[in-house]
């Protein structure tokens, strides 16, 4: 474990979120008193074959720029399952999509289904083509994928957050211009900012400073040779930023709001992943995650949003505009970094396709079994996993070097 100086020591003292977290309906504390309840069955949730198991195109042209980095490096390596290993019962259900093997030359881009609903750019699940990936073997942590190649990235994702006049990118001759460094405090004064655009703008500085703790809580030290928390990235990148802080809440309460509105429908869904005895232990498990989400106060209210005719044009912006951040994803260098930038993405879309495109009641007991793709649940429960993980380990740091202090 590194050590850090004094004044990070006081500044960890210092530095306690509590009161409402802004532009929610709910605490800081709430989402801490949640997280604790539930952060240990989400983890085991996500160890089970059906939430573990992935199927992607880690090599989809980069719909935004020509000659895309790749790195080269040995953690950025995604290790890719053999098919055999993955249950019969599971392959007609894992999303699949177009595979271009690494070494061969890309295909051509083509342009991806969506429906009017979707806020994300969803894969073909009738795909015959993909690779199978093990989640659990590909852990979201320090690659050594940074500089330029990376900031670049985090630019084009920033940028979509201007809410210009766009259209949606549909062939690999569009580029996204420059920006300014990508993660920097904004000067934007927020009483002069719709509410739908802050709520975009927190999304995006949210789950990049829920990567950043990821990286930062396992982080790999030459001179040890061992994977370990390092304080000092985490003070730097997420840990002296307030607002950094409060947007990783922002994206639980998110997401958590999402769960909440959905629960009948996730309580009915099918989880046959071949297993009998797993398959109760997941209906099980997702039961008492949601019993526990849905005794806490509400954390958002999604009808704020979008709620007149005016803001009708807003919302379809807003929707190309995260659709444009979910093909970003694909330009990412880095192949463990794609793969769970591409996760977390539609992870976040499944959860706005949930509050903004459908009532209420289109999730009750009698919800068409096909409303959402395998892929999405698979994605949103993961996604919400890795920002309970976040949560945790900003947890951890915080009493790891107060006691230390």
């Amino acid at each position: 474990m590194q050590v850090t100086s004094p004044s990070s020591f006081r500044f960890i003292r210092e530095l306690i979120p509590v009161g409402l977290i802004a532009d929610s309906s709910c605490e800081f504390e709430t989402i801490n008193t949640v997280n604790e309840h539930i952060s240990t069955q989400l983890h085991k949730l996500v160890q089970t074959p059906f939430f573990r198991y992935y199927k992607l195109n880690l090599y989809k042209q980069c719909p935004f720029w020509p000659n895309n980095y790749l790195c080269n490096r040995k953690d950025c390596n995604v290790e890719v399952m053999d098919e055999a290993e993955v249950p019969e019962e599971l392959k007609n259900k894992l999303s699949a999509i177009d595979f271009s093997p690494a070494g061969f030359g890309l295909r051509p881009f083509r342009k991806c289904e969506f429906t009017d609903k979707d806020f994300c750019v969803l894969d073909d699940e009738n795909s015959q083509d993909g690779v199978y990936v093990n989640l659990i073997r590909n852990p979201e942590r320090f690659t050594g994928y940074t500089g330029p190649p990376a900031h670049k990235i985090w630019k084009a994702i920033y940028e979509e957050n201007c809410f210009a006049p766009i259209r949606l990118i549909s062939d690999g001759a569009d580029h996204v211009s420059p920006m300014t460094n990508a993660l920097v405090d904004t000067a934007k004064e927020e009483d002069e900012t719709c509410l739908e655009k802050r709520v975009f703008y927190r999304l995006m500085s949210g789950l990049h400073a829920s990567i950043s703790v990821h990286i930062c809580d396992e982080y790999y030290n030459q001179t040890t040779s061992r994977w370990e928390s390092n304080f000092e990235c985490f003070h730097e990148r997420v840990g002296k930023h307030a607002d950094r802080i409060e947007n990783i809440y922002f994206n639980y309460a998110i997401l958590l709001r999402a769960l909440n509105k959905m629960s009948i429908y996730l309580q009915g869904y099918d989880y046959c992943g071949g297993n009998p005895e797993e398959d109760t232990t997941i209906k099980e498990t997702i039961h008492q995650i949601l019993q526990h989400s849905k005794s806490s106060p509400p954390t958002f209210d999604e009808k704020a949003l979008f709620n007149d005719a005016a803001s009708m044009v807003l919302k379809e912006e807003f929707k190309n505009h995260f659709r444009n951040v979910t093909r970003i994803m694909d330009c990412v260098g880095c192949e463990k970094c794609r793969l769970w930038g591409k996760i977390q993405t539609t992870g976040l879309g499944t959860a706005l396709k949930v509050l903004f495109s459908y009532d209420d009641y289109k999730f009750g007991a009698r919800a068409n079994p096909n409303l959402l793709q395998r892929s999405e649940i698979v994605a949103l429960f993961n996604t919400f996993n890795r920002f309970s993980e976040s949560i945790s380990s900003i947890q951890r740091f915080r009493r790891m070097y107060f006691e230390k202090a």
